[in-house]
C-alpha cells in the first residue's frame, strides 16, 4: 500500500514534469526562431526601402550592368544579397552570381507577392547558394507602376547557431529543473505516503482488534488532524470494547449457570444460541446454525415454535420430550426476528403431583369401606333399645359422618383434576338451576331465622355448561354461606354483561379477614379451624368451586369484610369451550 501510493504520486509528478519540459523547448525555441525571422525580415525590408531609390534611376534607363556592379558592391557592405527582378521574372542583377546565368524568377512566392503591390516573405533552400534562406521582396514603383522588384536574402543559418547554442543552454537548464523536480517530487511524495501507511497500518491493526494501536505525525495540516481523530476513535474503541467484553463474559457465565434449558432461534429455526444445560439434555456439541428439529425432535415443540412465529407474540405450554415434562416459554424477540425458548424441567413436580392424585384416589377409597361399615354397625346399634349411652354412638357418628364428607370431596376434586375429565355440556337455565337448590336450603335458613334471596336480570341467556357440576358449585357456596351467617340473609343475583353470565352470592355473615383472602381456595385451609369441625366442614369445598369453575372457563372474585359478609362474584362464558 505504501509503495502503491508514492509510486502513484511520484509518478504523477514525474509525468506531469517531463511533460512540461518538453513543452516548453519545443514552443520557446519556435517562438523564438519565429521572432528572430520576422526582426530579421523587417530589417531587410528597412534596407529594400533605402536601397529602391537608388536602383529606381539605374531600372528606367535600363543600365543593368551598372546596375549589377552598383549591387555587388552595396551586398559587400551590407552583408545581404541583392537581386533586382523585372516584372517578367527575369533577373537584372544580383549580388553573389552572374544574371545571366540564373533562371528566371517570376515563380518566387516572394516575387509575385511584390509584383502585386506587396511586400513579399519566404524562407526556403537556395538551390544557387545550397543553403536555407530568408527571402523578402518589394516592388520598385514609379508614378503608380511597377518597374521591377527588389529582393533581399540573408543566410538562416546564424539564426540556426544561435537556436543550436541556445538549445544548448535549455538544455542543461532543463536538466537542472528536472534534477530538482524530481528531488521536490521525492520529498513531496515521502511525505504525502509515509503518513497515510501509517494511518494504513495503525487501520489493520485495528481491525485486527489491537485497539491499542495509535498514530502520531510530525506532519502537521488534515493528516494530523486525521491522525488525532484515528487516536480519539483507537481509544473509544478500547473503552466500548473492554465494556462489552466485559458484559458478553457476565453474559456467558448468567447464561451458563441458568438451570433451565435455553435455546434462540433465528426466524428460519437455526440454533444461534443454546446453553450447558441444553447441550447436556440434547447431546449438542456442534449445534450452531443446525435447525433446532435435526437436535430436538418434538412434535409438540415445534408446533408451539411455528404457532409463535405465525402470531408473533410470546407463547407458553408444557410439553413432554425423552420421558421428561418441560413447561415451555418462547418469547418473539420482534426487532430481530428471533425466539428465545426456556424449558423448565418439571418432571419431578409431575412425578409428585400424579403420586399425589394416586395417594388422594388411593387413601379415599380405602377409608370409604371401613367407614362405610362403622357407620352402618353404629345405626344398627342405635336401634337396639338396651343401649342408653346413645351420645357416644352420636359422637362416632358424626365424626363418622365428617370422615365420610372428607372422602366424598376427595373424591370429587381428584375426579376435577384428573386431565382427561370431561364436562358434560348441555343447556342450563340458571334461574331454574338456583331456585332448585335454594329449596334444597330453605328448611335450614328458616331454622336459623335466614332469608334466601333470588334477583335474576333481565333478558338472562341459558348457558352452555355441566348441570351438575355448577349444582355442586352453588350448594357448596350457599352451605357456607348458610353456615357462617348468624342473622340477615343470604342473596344470590344472575345477570348478563355481552357474553358472560356473572353469578353473585352475597351473604351477612361474619366476613373472612383480609390477610386470610388469598389462601381460601387451598385445599384443608379454614379460617376458623375449631369453628369449621364444629359445623362439620371438610375445607374442601371452595377448592372444588374454583376447579368447576376453571373447567368452565370462568373466574370467581370474593369480596369479604369482618361483621359485614362475604360476597362471591362468579363469571361464566354463555358457551363452553
Amino acid at each position: 500500500m505504501r509503495n502503491s501510493l508514492f509510486l502513484k504520486v511520484f509518478g504523477g509528478y514525474l509525468v506531469i514534469i517531463c511533460i512540461l519540459l518538453l513543452l516548453v523547448p519545443l514552443i520557446s525555441f519556435k517562438l523564438i526562431r519565429t521572432y528572430y525571422v520576422n526582426t530579421l525580415t523587417e530589417n531587410l525590408k528597412n534596407v529594400v526601402v533605402t536601397t529602391s531609390p537608388q536602383i529606381a534611376p539605374f531600372l528606367e534607363n535600363r543600365r543593368y550592368k551598372e546596375l549589377d556592379t552598383f549591387l555587388k558592391n552595396l551586398g559587400g557592405r551590407i552583408n545581404a544579397r541583392i537581386t533586382v527582378i523585372d516584372r517578367e521574372g527575369v533577373v537584372l542583377a544580383d549580388t553573389k552570381k552572374d544574371p545571366a546565368a540564373m533562371e528566371s524568377h517570376k515563380t518566387r512566392p516572394e516575387v509575385i507577392d511584390a509584383l502585386s503591390g506587396g511586400v513579399g516573405k519566404s524562407t526556403r533552400f537556395s538551390v544557387t547558394l545550397e543553403e536555407e534562406m530568408l527571402y523578402v521582396a518589394l516592388p520598385i514603383e514609379k508614378d503608380g507602376s511597377v518597374l521591377g522588384v527588389v529582393r533581399m536574402s540573408i543566410p538562416l543559418k546564424q539564426i540556426d547557431s544561435l537556436l543550436n547554442h541556445l538549445q544548448l543552454r535549455v538544455a542543461l537548464g532543463i536538466v537542472l529543473i528536472t534534477l530538482l523536480s524530481i528531488g521536490i517530487a521525492f520529498l513531496l511524495s515521502r511525505g504525502l505516503s509515509k503518513p497515510v501507511s501509517a494511518l494504513v497500518r495503525a487501520a489493520k491493526n485495528l481491525a485486527k482488534g489491537e485497539f491499542h494501536t495509535r498514530v502520531y505525525l510530525r506532519t502537521g495540516g488534515e493528516l494530523k488532524e486525521l491522525a488525532t481523530s484515528f487516536n480519539e476513535m483507537a481509544g473509544r474503541m478500547e473503552g466500548l470494547f473492554g465494556s462489552l467484553s466485559q458484559k458478553n463474559e457476565e453474559l456467558d457465565t448468567v447464561i451458563s449457570s441458568i438451570q433451565e434449558i435455553l435455546l434462540v432461534l433465528d426466524k428460519d429455526g437455526r440454533i444461534k444460541l443454546t446453553n450447558e444445560s441444553f447441550k447436556k439434555a440434547f447431546d449438542g456439541d456442534k449445534i450452531q446454525d443446525k435447525f433446532y428439529w435435526e437436535v430436538m425432535r418434538c412434535p409438540a415443540f415445534s408446533e408451539l415454535i411455528k404457532k409463535v412465529m405465525e402470531e408473533r407474540r410470546n407463547h407458553n405450554q408444557e410439553i413432554e420430550f425423552k420421558d421428561a415434562h418441560y413447561l415451555c416459554s418462547v418469547t418473539f424477540v420482534s426487532s430481530k426476528e428471533e425466539m428465545v425458548a426456556v424449558l423448565y424441567d418439571i418432571t419431578d413436580i409431575k412425578n409428585l403431583e400424579r403420586m399425589k392424585k394416586s395417594f388422594v384416589a388411593n387413601i379415599s377409597h380405602e377409608l370409604r369401606t371401613p367407614l362405610t361399615a362403622i357407620k352402618g354397625f353404629v345405626e344398627t346399634i342405635e336401634e337396639e333399645e338396651e343401649i342408653k349411652n346413645t351420645q357416644y354412638l352420636e359422637i362416632i357418628k358424626r365424626h363418622t359422618d365428617r370422615l365420610m364428607n372428607i372422602v366424598n370431596d376427595l373424591l370429587l376434586l381428584s375426579e376435577l383434576e384428573q386431565p382427561g375429565n370431561a364436562l358434560e355440556i348441555g343447556e342450563v337455565n340458571l334461574v331454574n338451576l338456583a331456585e332448585n337448590i335454594l329449596k334444597v336450603f330453605e328448611q335450614g335458613a328458616k331454622a336459623k331465622g335466614l332469608t334466601l334471596k333470588l334477583t335474576v336480570g333481565k333478558d338472562l341467556q341459558p348457558i352452555r355448561a355441566d348441570a351438575f357440576k355448577l349444582e355442586q358449585m352453588l350448594i357448596n357456596l350457599l352451605d357456607n354461606a348458610i353456615k357462617y351467617t348468624e342473622k340477615g340473609g343470604v342473596a344470590i343475583s344472575l345477570t348478563q354483561a355481552d357474553a358472560k353470565s356473572i353469578i353473585e352470592i352475597q351473604d351477612s355473615g361474619i366476613g373472612i379477614p383480609g390477610n386470610h383472602l388469598p389462601r381460601i381456595f387451598e385445599r384443608f385451609y379454614v379460617v376458623d379451624k375449631s369453628r369449621s369441625k364444629k359445623l362439620g366442614g371438610t375445607g374442601l369445598g371452595l377448592s372444588i368451586v374454583k376447579h368447576i369453575i376453571l373447567l368452565h372457563g370462568g373466574t370467581i372474585d370474593v369480596e369479604s369484610s369482618l361483621g359485614t359478609g362475604t360476597k362471591f362474584t362468579i363469571v361464566l362464558p354463555r358457551h363452553t369451550m
